[in-house]
This record gives C-alpha cells, structure tokens and sequence, in this order.
C-alpha cells in the first residue's frame, strides 16, 4: 500500500515535471518560455513542501494527512480532466503539487512506524515504486492522448487512482484501531468475557483460558451460568444486575466462581455495559482477576 502511495504522490510529481512543459505549449499555445516558469514553479512547490509534510508527519496523526492528501488529489485530478481554463488548470496543477509534497513527506515517515526492523529495505521498495510511477503516467497520457484526442480519461485514471487510496487509507487508519484493541483485549492479564444482552458468551481472551480452563471453541454460546459456584445467593444477583441496570456497570464485587475442572476460587469482578447511540444494551463486558491466594495471605496475616 505504501508503495501504491508513493507510486502516485511522487510518480505525479516526477510525471508533472516531464510531461508539463510540452502539455502546455500544445494544449494551451503558451510560449516554450511561459511553460517553462510555469513548470519550474510547480518543481519549486512540490519540492519545498516536502519537508512540510515531514514536519507535519512528526506533529500529526500521518494516516489523518494522507486522507487530506488523496481527497484533494481526487478532487485536483477531475477538474483537470474537464480541460479547464488555464488559471483553473494551474489551480489544480498546484493543488496536486501540494499534495505530492506533503505525501512524500508523510509517507517516510510512516514506513519506520509499520517497518521498525526492515525500515532501510522497505523505504528502497517504495522509493522504487515512486520511480516507476513517475515513468508511466506520460506514456498512458499519450496513449490516451493518441488514441480519443485528449488527457481527459488520463486524468480521470489519476483520480481513480486517488480516490482508491484514500478508501485504503481509511480502511488502514480503522484497522490499525481494532488491531490495538484486539491486541489489548489479548495480552492483558485479566480475564475478559463478553456476552450478548440474551447472555450467551461471544467473545474470551487468553487469561480467561488461563483462569478459568475453558478455551474459547469451549464456553463460546453458552451463558456465564457455567462458572457459578453455587456460594451466592439469587438475591446476590438480582441485586447485582438491578445495579447493573441503574448505573451501566458493577464494579468491585467478590465473587465464588468454578473452574473447568471443579476447583472453587475467589475472583474481582466489574462489569461494564456497551450501549448503542439509542442507549440501548449491545453487550455486556466482565472482566476478573483471581484474588483466591492474595485473601488467604490476607488472613493469614491477620491472624
């Protein structure tokens, strides 16, 4: 994906660079002088924004600045393919040298944080890629060109093109969220189970394994009931989920619960409640640790 980006945040600019000055002689009758300032002006933004996008990578979340990228990369890339006056053109032409700048930037910035270990190789894939891109959209522009007369579908294909990856960019950003959570929801070490608002089980952690003895192919669908321990009363519930229902959550409740294997033990439980925008149940979360051993050393030493 990083090498998709790179493909088109510097492939454009080196792209621009090559195939501006002929494009506006011909398609616009600017003198070779005139097309030429106006090509060195693009060079000069996209170059000295660069390091803007770096600085800005550094201070901001860069998945947040490659969406700003793309967008206006799509938004650039259509109105070009409308053939534009030459002021609207060299709006958009500008636009997307802005782009191109501040997405370079951005994009080293990202590799070192996804490729901690093989930052030096990935970094030199992608730049390659940046090469690639940068020599094949002027032969696709004239072939286009060649073939009905304009650039209008070529620029069309860029903004695809864009609009592509900024559906993979926000597709990253929100799958790098549940891949945090996932990895919290496993690695912590406190037991965790989450339950449909009907009860049944639909989701365990490994310390649930751990605690309890029941792996996840094991107590998934079947309702948290098997963990009783037969020590609380009905009472003790009905007080607890009339709680639950008041407040959203029980918290800090000693509770007698079995193992897998029949063996009683002393846990700390809270439980949350996950609500919908309408405030309804959608699941309930309990999490626990055994506190069988720290109680009896606590007696102990009271005694």
């Amino acid at each position: 994906m990083f090498s998709l980006f790179y493909f088109i945040t510097f492939g454009s600019f080196v792209a621009f660079t090559v195939y501006l000055p002929n494009f506006l002689v011909s398609n616009f009758e600017l003198a070779r002088v005139d097309a030429g300032l106006r090509t060195a002006g693009f060079i000069a933004v996209a170059t000295f924004i660069r390091p803007l996008g770096g600085w800005l990578g550094d201070r901001f979340k860069p998945m947040y600045l490659l969406t700003g990228v793309f967008t206006i990369y799509t938004i650039a890339a259509i109105l070009l393919a409308f053939s534009p006056s030459i002021g609207l053109y060299t709006i958009g032409s500008i636009a997307i040298a802005v782009s191109a700048g501040i997405g370079n930037g951005v994009l080293f910035k990202l590799v070192p944080m996804y490729f901690q270990n093989q930052a030096g190789i990935v970094n030199g894939i992608v730049s390659m890629m940046g090469g690639l891109g940068g020599f094949f959209p002027p032969l696709i522009l004239s072939i286009v060109h060649s073939i009905t007369g304009h650039y209008a579908i070529g620029f069309m294909l860029l903004s695809q093109m864009a609009l592509a990856s900024l559906v993979l960019v926000v597709w990253m950003y929100y799958h790098d969220r549940l891949k945090i959570s996932n990895d919290v929801f496993k690695s912590t070490g406190q037991g965790i189970m989450v339950t449909h608002p009907n009860g049944k089980i639909i989701a365990v952690n490994p310390a649930f394994t751990t605690l309890t003895g029941y792996n996840e192919g094991e107590i998934i669908g079947k309702t948290p009931s098997v963990l009783k321990s037969g020590k609380q009363s009905p009472s003790f519930y009905q007080k607890m989920w009339k709680e639950m229902k008041e407040q959203g959550q029980w918290q800090g409740g000693e509770i007698w619960n079995k193992r897998k294997s029949g063996e009683l033990y002393l846990e700390w439980l809270n439980i949350s409640t996950v609500k919908d925008e309408a405030g309804d149940p959608i699941r309930y979360v309990a999490s626990f640790s055994d506190i069988t051993e720290h109680k009896k050393d606590s007696k102990v030493s009271q005694s």
